[in-house]
């Protein structure tokens, strides 16, 4: 029994740590608000007012990649907080190094920009009586009975942006379309696509059963989760996530201000980026080379006394810990070392 407890235990680790790379290579993405600039006015026609479409649209993707499950995805609240403050344009949502920058301050690794370029129908309307068609929304007019063959058609672009390096790692697309046929009745009847209120100046909700059972609900979400499908297959080819370049440390040369204990105290600070755990380098100036037509400082030539640990930092100095064969003293040059 314990030798076959142990093949059980062997083979449960071996697969438990195969799946571990698979899971670490998941990518963690933010979705931001799609821009729909070129579908504005047939935003207004259809609604009767503007709507933010690309926020909709954004939710809908982010809930379809939860459940899909190839992209680690942070919560929403804190992208709309840095987008309000940011106040951000309708073209700068599309902008990858604006997402690329905003991704940056989230901590993600990539973030998922798009546009909406399609938001609009192909409809066709038969006046049967009255004062005949109103318009390319295939509206009954008043007093008038018609019949409404309406087709809605969304079409939506997506791409993967690096937050650290701008570059479009990937991009899909995504098309939806949807249809209805029935009779309207004029005397301020209904266009067959939006009956759900929210115009006038309301917020349509995507996420309502009210707007997914119209058509460009429909269209909306046959778009989206094309899109999604299409962002999933890409997940498994993405190369690996970039590392964020290290901040360059700046230029360092202090003094020894104290050694006459074992805490060797310099005159360098927080002010100058000495962090504690920094090693820093205790040098010695031996001579100084000067030009022999001016006179001024070429060079100097220093010799390594030995290293600090820095243990404790204020602003304007710092402390630490001694090591090496020599001996510090007061005015011994403090710099970085060439691995720092």
């Amino acid at each position: 029994m314990r030798k076959v407890g142990s093949v059980v235990l062997s083979l449960y680790l071996l697969i438990t740590l195969t799946l571990l790379p698979a899971a670490a290579q998941k990518r963690k993405v933010t979705v931001m608000d799609f821009g729909y600039g070129t579908v504005k006015k047939d935003v207004a026609a259809i609604f009767g007012t503007d709507q933010d479409i690309g926020k909709g649209i954004a939710d809908q993707l982010i809930t379809q990649l939860l459940n899909q499950g190839d992209y680690r995805l942070i919560e929403r609240s804190h992208l709309d907080k840095i987008i309000a403050e940011q106040n951000l344009s309708n073209s700068d949502r599309a902008d990858p190094a604006t997402a690329a920058k905003i991704g940056g301050v989230l901590g993600v690794d990539a973030i998922i920009i798009g546009d909406v370029t399609t938001f609009g129908n192909d409809d066709k309307h038969t006046n049967v009586s009255g004062n005949g068609n109103t318009g390319w929304l295939g509206k009954a007019a008043a007093g008038g009975l018609g019949v409404n063959k309406s087709k809605a058609v969304v079409e939506i672009t997506a791409r993967i942006i690096d937050v650290n390096t701008s570059e479009i790692l990937a991009s899909v697309t995504g098309r939806g379309e949807a249809q209805k046929k029935g009779l309207s009745l004029g005397g301020g009847g209904s266009n067959g696509w939006w009956n759900g209120g929210g115009g006038g100046g309301g917020q349509v909700d995507f996420g309502s059963s009210n707007f997914q059972e119209t058509i460009i609900g429909q269209a909306v979400k046959a778009a989206v989760t094309e899109v999604a499908t299409n962002l999933d297959t890409k997940a498994a080819s993405l190369p690996p996530p970039t590392e964020k370049p290290m901040p360059q440390a700046p230029p360092l040369d202090g003094q020894v201000a104290d050694a006459s204990s074992s805490d060797i105290i310099v005159n360098v600070g927080s002010k100058n980026g000495v962090k504690v755990g920094d090693t820093l380098a205790i040098k010695r100036v031996d001579r100084v080379i000067n030009d022999p037509v001016t006179g001024k400082p070429l060079r100097a030539i220093e010799t390594l006394v030995g290293t600090l640990t820095i243990s404790s930092v204020d602003p304007d100095s710092a402390v630490g810990k001694f090591s090496g064969t020599g001996a510090p003293k007061v005015g011994d040059h403090v710099k970085r070392q060439a691995s720092n």
